[in-house]
């Protein structure tokens, strides 16, 4: 069963603090609610405009972008 975005609650995890090297901990139950282990991708995008980043699964990301490259190609024909 596919969420409405609008159905969709933020959860807070906690923070982070970047360290002297440019280095962050994710917290712990952010890695457990999120799946990510030792190893996993993670993708960082973000807006210099509004100072904001998003971390997303590179796995994820690019499966996404796979479906949304063939909805557009149907969109085209």
């Amino acid at each position: 069963m596919k969420s409405d975005i609008s159905e969709i609650e933020p959860v807070f995890y906690g923070s982070a603090t970047v360290g002297e090297r440019g280095q962050l901990v994710i917290p712990a139950e952010a890695r457990k609610g999120m799946d990510i282990t030792p190893a996993d991708k993670l993708l960082v995008l973000g807006s210099p405009q509004v100072n904001m980043l998003i971390m997303v699964k590179a796995e994820h990301l690019t499966g996404f972008m796979s479906k949304m490259t063939g909805i557009l190609k149907q969109f085209k024909e």
